[in-house]
């Protein structure tokens, strides 16, 4: 943003991993996202806003809640909102400490509020469905939505659920990959934050049905492709995230179409 562009009003910042990232929706080689569409609905309703992102792919919770809070808080000006995700990553970790990653969450709103952001808490889809041990997955995201939930009451903070929409579980809003969403996917979850927001969303039309394919096949086609790949970085202490850099480290101004 040129230094003799004023700040717009609204200046809204996301951190998380690679669902806000946008990691399954992208355009001409760069990942848009939930989060990206979430600034131009918010740009449509106030003019103009000024967006940034700091969001990696393969991030756990902890560098969210601490490493980019910190960024955001280095921004000048400061957020006026900010959108907090995180968990995924950690829901597919042998070990997991919900009280653990509940505290680190409260951290980083408290942080947040302390400095004069409106913190917006997320909770991210439920991927369990198309995932190795579906059951395990889920019944990790429910107790983290619930304990967000209640931890969301408790500060006075805004708390959107993504996780509780059953619809968006469907496999046709789900990349290949069956981790991320696709790019309808994406979109109603920015139609949820956004109305969670109050900037109610018109009505879409309906998502096609996947291509149906035999399920040994398409299961032999995941587990070659993305599961292998994905415990071998396991293996190395590897992140897809790894060298990576956010894609809107920086205040870009968003204007209504």
């Amino acid at each position: 943003m040129p230094a003799t562009r004023p700040p717009a009003t609204v200046r809204y910042l996301a951190i998380g991993d690679s669902f806000t990232e946008g990691v399954g929706d992208d355009v001409d080689g760069v990942p848009r996202g939930w989060a990206d569409l979430v600034a131009a609905g918010l740009a449509e309703q106030h003019g103009e806003i000024d967006y940034a992102n700091l969001a990696i792919r393969g991030r756990l919770l902890r560098p969210i809640a601490t490493t980019q809070v910190d960024q955001a808080l280095s921004l000048d000006p400061l957020p006026t909102m900010m959108t907090i995700n995180g968990g995924g990553n950690d829901m597919l970790r042998r070990s997991l400490d919900p009280a653990e990653l509940t505290g680190l969450i409260r951290a980083a709103v408290e942080r947040v509020s302390g400095a004069g952001i409106e913190p917006v808490l997320l909770a991210g889809p439920d991927a369990s469905r198309g995932l190795p041990l579906p059951r395990l997955i889920h019944d990790r995201g429910q107790d983290l939505t619930d304990r967000v939930t209640d931890l969301a009451q408790s500060l006075g903070v805004r708390f959107i659920s993504v996780f509780a929409d059953e619809e968006i579980r469907e496999p046709r809003y789900w990349s290949a990959d069956r981790l991320h969403l696709n790019p309808y996917g994406h979109r109603r979850a920015a139609d949820i934050v956004l109305s969670g927001l109050g900037v109610p969303q018109p009505a879409r039309g309906d998502v096609p049905p996947l291509a149906a394919r035999p399920r040994l096949v398409a299961d032999a086609a995941f587990y070659g492709t993305y599961v292998l790949p994905w415990l071998g970085r396991r293996l190395w202490k590897r992140s897809s995230g790894d060298g990576r850099r956010p894609k809107l480290p920086a205040w870009s101004r968003v204007t209504a179409p």
